[in-house]
């Protein structure tokens, strides 16, 4: 037992209520996996009980409390009934008279509906340490499609679990299917879908998670762009990244992944999924990399490279790409390090000595940084 369970027997906060970890936690720690953030259902309490003991509450669609030391959250055990469209169209029932297995029932896959009590006692209503054991992702009732983000979830779990064998139930899949051909997510909230993405573009096999949308025809929905002889190429060129960015693994995948999208089709799925601006930019700045890259090595295509990154202002967004370049091209980042480096010693202050100003202060400075970068690559 972990050390932590040792702790919670011994907290006057949780004398008396019925606890168990819930969830991923149990999930990872089966499979072997560390274990960050545990979740914990209560039964048989109330609101009022849990803020007399101090717990505070956070969250409005559902009782959720943190504990006021560890800040982990615990959450009253509740029911949820279909109401509307999308992620969010569920009432939610949450009472003393909810049970344990009621609550693990309102989840997606056996495996996420196991739960371990303080002193290590396992709830496994629906099977799922046997379908840890077969390696298989299983919704636990056709209550599955009510909720169409789990299609995006499923995917982003077989990402996460592909390399240790993991694949989806028959039945599940075709069940994914039937969500995909509802309508149901197109309700979803771009917002969410780039949170489920950008989570899965950081699982170990991210291709898995296009290919199961691209399976369950849930992938011309939200990704239309990525149909066809796109995909591959883009999955393709996933691992493509750089090691040792300041930036996000899974920014830069998705950047490599639409790299062969046109830029009207990148801005097109940009702005489908809400993307943040600097998740869309780099998207475009990898997109000049590729077509710096493909085109003849000479002055005016590595200035327009440079011009078109803004690295006068924005060094640091050159630099991002030159780390690009090393896994890209490594025989051609030290020439474009030296072209760089050699537009940068070209100062304004010095023409503005020999007399420039105005738009022929800006000229010259363009003509001089061209100079420079084409004497750096010969």
């Amino acid at each position: 037992m972990e050390k932590s369970d040792t702790n919670k027997r011994s907290d006057p906060r949780l004398a008396g209520l019925q606890v168990y970890r819930v969830g991923g936690a149990v999930r990872d720690a089966l499979l072997g996996w560390s274990v960050v953030d545990n979740d914990w259902v209560v039964v048989g309490a109330t609101p009022e009980a849990m803020r007399k003991r101090g717990f505070k509450p956070v969250g409005r669609d559902f009782p959720v409390f943190l504990h006021p030391e560890t800040a982990e959250e615990y959450a009253l055990a509740r029911t949820e009934r279909k109401s509307g469209h999308g992620y969010a169209g569920f009432d939610v029932h949450a009472s003393p008279d909810v049970t344990l297995e009621e609550d693990l029932l309102r989840r997606d896959l056996t495996i996420n509906a196991i739960a371990q009590s303080i002193e290590g006692e396992l709830t496994d209503p629906f099977n799922g340490q046997g379908d840890i054991e077969q390696r298989v992702l299983r919704h636990i009732s056709s209550a599955f499609s009510e909720d169409p983000l789990r299609v995006l979830r499923t995917a982003r779990f077989l990402a996460r679990y592909a390399s240790l064998g993991f694949t989806i139930a028959d039945e599940t899949l075709a069940l994914m299917r039937q969500v995909s051909h509802s309508g149901e997510l197109e309700h979803l909230a771009a917002e969410r879908v780039w949170v489920e993405t950008e989570k899965a573009l950081g699982e170990p096999s991210p291709d898995v998670y296009f290919t199961t949308l691209e399976r369950c025809e849930a992938l011309p929905i939200w990704f239309p762009e990525l149909m066809g002889s796109v995909l591959p190429r883009g999955l393709a060129a996933l691992d493509q990244t750089p090691r040792n960015s300041t930036l996000a693994v899974a920014h830069w995948r998705y950047a490599q992944l639409v790299s062969p999208l046109t830029a009207e089709q990148r801005d097109a799925l940009a702005t489908r999924l809400k993307l943040p601006n600097g998740v869309a930019q780099l998207a475009r700045h990898t997109a000049l990399t590729h077509t710096l890259l493909a085109a003849p090595l000479d002055g005016p295509n590595v200035l327009h490279w440079l011009e078109r990154l803004d690295g006068w202002r924005k060094p640091e967004q050159v630099e991002a790409q030159l780390a690009l370049v090393s896994v890209l091209a490594p025989e051609q980042v030290e020439r474009l390090g030296s072209a760089w480096l050699a537009a940068r010693e070209v100062r304004p202050q010095a023409l503005m000595a020999e007399g420039y100003q105005g738009a022929a202060l800006g000229e010259a400075i363009r003509v001089r940084r061209g100079q420079a970068v084409a004497v750096a690559l010969e």
